[in-house]
This record gives C-alpha cells, sequence and structure tokens, in this order.
C-alpha cells in the first residue's frame, strides 16, 4: 500500500481552511445577530435601519455556514 502524502497533505490543508473560515463565519454571524439585539436587551436600542442591516448579515453568515455543511455532506453521502 503506497500513500501519496502530498494529496493527503493537500486535503488536510483544504478541510483545515474550510473549518476556519466556517468557524469565523459562524461567530460573525453571532456577533451580528447580538448587535442587532437578538440577544440580551441592549441598553440603548439601535437604529431600525442598523439592526435590519445586522439582522440581514447574520442570516448571511448562518446561511453560508449551512451551505458549507450541506455541500460536504452531499460529497460523503454522494461517494
Amino acid at each position: 500500500m503506497d500513500i501519496n502524502w502530498g494529496t493527503l497533505a493537500g486535503v488536510f490543508a483544504i478541510s483545515l481552511g474550510v473549518t476556519a473560515v466556517v468557524v469565523v463565519m459562524f461567530s460573525l454571524g453571532l456577533a451580528a445577530w447580538a448587535r442587532a439585539g437578538h440577544g440580551e436587551p441592549a441598553s440603548h436600542p439601535p437604529g431600525v435601519r442598523h439592526q435590519k442591516a445586522a439582522t440581514a448579515t447574520a442570516l448571511l453568515c448562518f446561511a453560508s455556514c449551512l451551505a458549507v455543511a450541506a455541500y460536504g455532506i452531499g460529497l460523503i453521502v454522494t461517494g
């Protein structure tokens, strides 16, 4: 049995990079969600425009994380 170490290292690097990107996107989504006022009540409510932009940003971040997870599951299921 022969292992192609270059390919194995490439798969490891790509998976590590994608994992880091998903963690960062999810963290940004949580921060935007909290900034929009969906977490703890804030001492001063943000403006409506700011709240809508933060909510849209959070949803976009969560949707991108969901898309990456669905793509990975699709790769595993289809073999």
